[in-house]
């Protein structure tokens, strides 16, 4: 491998996933896979090993959080600069990966070279997005009214997260484990989330994260 490669670590919980973008990389000469995780604790800690130039993150992960990942490389891998890969293609969340320190946001709908581009426009210290997602955050920015937010808008990134893993069907306790946390932490969460979303009980709550879950994957 040559010494001019550039170090990419690849951060999805599909195998499959990862699989296809290591390929996908391996065909631009100056690209190196330097290493794969499928959850978020496991990343972090061979990124602070050694840290690449490039992570590309999923947001959506099975054991941590992608948002919470990328802050973590932020605060702990400044020199790693984060390109998100996901589903999601809701303003809510570019905008949320791009306050936690992500420097390019791509979503699985977007032709592969898209991803070469984000890659290669994050290493020369710009930031990337398809002009359709970058449209709709200035248009977010210049509408914001403080004081305003409503939905799911007005949910912390640990309280969307908590919303989204209750919408997939996951136990308070499966959420706890998974984002290390403790029980009575996760409810604290669901009750704030209950509150800031006019839900009257936990069976509502449940409903609407997985009413929420099933908007969010329909691509």
């Amino acid at each position: 491998m040559s010494t001019s490669s550039h170090r990419i670590f690849l951060v999805d919980d599909h195998a499959l996933v990862r699989e296809w973008l290591a390929n996908l990389l391996r065909q631009e000469a100056d690209f190196e896979v330097c290493g794969q995780a499928d959850n978020a604790p496991a990343a972090l800690s061979a990124m602070i090993a050694r840290p690449p130039q490039i992570a590309i993150v999923d947001l959506s992960l099975k054991s941590g959080s992608g948002l919470d990942l990328i802050k973590d490389l932020r605060a702990q891998c400044p020199t790693t600069q984060v390109i998100v890969l996901s589903m999601h293609e809701e303003i809510y969340f570019v905008e949320r990966a791009f306050r936690a320190g992500a420097r390019s946001y791509v979503t699985k709908r977007d032709s592969p070279h898209r991803i070469v581009e984000a890659i290669r426009t994050v290493l020369t210290g710009k930031i990337y997005a398809n002009a359709d997602l970058l449209a709709q955050l200035t248009e977010r920015m210049v509408s914001f009214a403080p004081g305003k937010l409503g939905g799911v808008d007005s949910l912390s990134d640990r309280e969307m997260e908590v919303f989204r893993r209750l919408g997939l069907g996951q136990s308070t306790r499966l959420i706890a484990t998974e984002m290390n946390l403790n029980m009575k932490t996760v409810q604290a969460y669901s009750a704030r989330i209950k509150e800031k979303l006019g839900l009257a009980n936990a069976s509502e709550l449940i409903r609407e994260a997985v009413r929420w879950v099933q908007a969010s994957s329909a691509y």
